[in-house]
Order: structure tokens, then C-alpha cells, then sequence
């Protein structure tokens, strides 16, 4: 499509409260974790806390070790229908929690994994910053 052509309106920024609830509205998002000089993306369905942190369970793993070795992370979600698109990035510190009383917390958020295997760790992502953006999609 020539871009002199297109009417669409720009990119526009989501507000912080527009990027936390499509946080809270996906039902999945990826998280990016570096270690050892390389990054590894995952997909984890989780849940926005009432402190407005990202929970998800996981299993003992690379992602688990990753984030265990090297605990600043990105977290994305997105999504698309036939009118627009939007992205939203959250970085911050992710942090493994074992504590009984966290884990009933996290539990009656109501988080359940997706995938067979036994999902028995909790991770915390405590955001550092957020950010998002939409836009029209082309018209066909």
C-alpha cells in the first residue's frame, strides 16, 4: 500500500490504563527472558493482580532457570480483528514466590494453566514500565 495513499489515522500510544486492561483481556502473553547471551520467548497464560502485577504458573525449566539467572524480563501481549491491531510491552522484574500465603493469593486469582504438564511454581512480574500502541489495519 502507498503510504502517501493511506488515510488511516497514525499509530496512536495506548493510555496506561487502555495497556492494563488488554493485559487483563488477553488470555495469553509471551515473555521474553535473556540468560547466558541468548533470549528465549514463552507463552504463558496468566493473571493481573489487584497490585497490578503479572502472575503465571510454570514448571522447573529453562524458563524458570532463565528467570531465576537473570530476573529483568519483557512481557506481550497483542491481538487483532478486522478493524485494528494493538501492542502492549510491560518490562520488568520477575521473581519466583513460594510463600504459602502468596500461593493461596495468587491461587483465588484463578490463574490455570493451559498445558498437561504440572504448572506447581509461581512467577511474579512487578513492571517497571508499560507501554502500548494501536492502529488501523488496511482496509481490504
Amino acid at each position: 500500500m502507498d503510504e502517501e495513499l493511506d488515510e488511516r489515522p497514525p499509530t496512536r500510544h495506548l493510555t496506561e490504563a487502555e495497556c492494563w486492561q488488554r493485559i487483563i483481556e488477553a488470555p495469553y502473553g509471551r515473555i521474553a527472558a535473556a540468560a547466558g547471551g541468548d533470549v528465549d520467548i514463552f507463552p504463558v497464560n496468566h493473571v493481573v493482580a489487584h497490585d497490578r502485577t503479572i502472575v503465571f504458573r510454570t514448571s522447573p525449566g529453562t524458563k524458570l532457570l532463565e528467570l531465576t539467572i537473570h530476573h529483568h524480563v519483557a512481557f506481550e501481549v497483542d491481538g487483532a480483528d478486522d478493524h485494528e491491531a494493538f501492542s502492549v510491552v510491560v518490562k520488568g522484574d520477575a521473581v519466583e514466590f513460594d510463600r504459602q500465603s502468596e500461593v493461596a493469593e495468587a491461587e483465588r486469582l484463578g490463574v490455570e494453566p493451559w498445558a498437561p504438564e504440572t504448572k506447581d511454581r509461581w512467577v511474579r512480574i512487578t513492571p517497571t514500565e508499560v507501554h502500548g500502541r494501536q492502529f488501523e489495519r488496511p482496509r481490504p
